[in-house]
């Protein structure tokens, strides 16, 4: 599991699945789909994995004309 906080401090975990092929580790998060990342070791790959899921989840966004915005607790 990845460990982060959101812009309100609210601690976030992620699943990823890492894994080493030949000279490189690669791994992606489970829970947020195209973020994944290719480094030379297992510490520099979980923070570039860190740093797009927050990238991820700060891309700002348009809601549509009808459309509302609600935050959804699971667990």
């Amino acid at each position: 599991m990845l460990n982060n906080e959101n812009e309100r401090g609210d601690r976030v975990e992620l699943r990823a699945i890492v894994k080493k092929s030949d000279d490189w580790w690669i791994g992606w998060l489970i829970d947020l789909p195209g973020v994944n990342a290719q480094e030379k070791t297992k510490e520099q790959l979980i923070e570039s994995l860190k740093f797009g899921a927050a990238d991820m989840l700060m891309t700002p966004f348009e809601l549509e004309e009808e459309g509302e915005l609600v935050t959804i607790n699971v667990g």
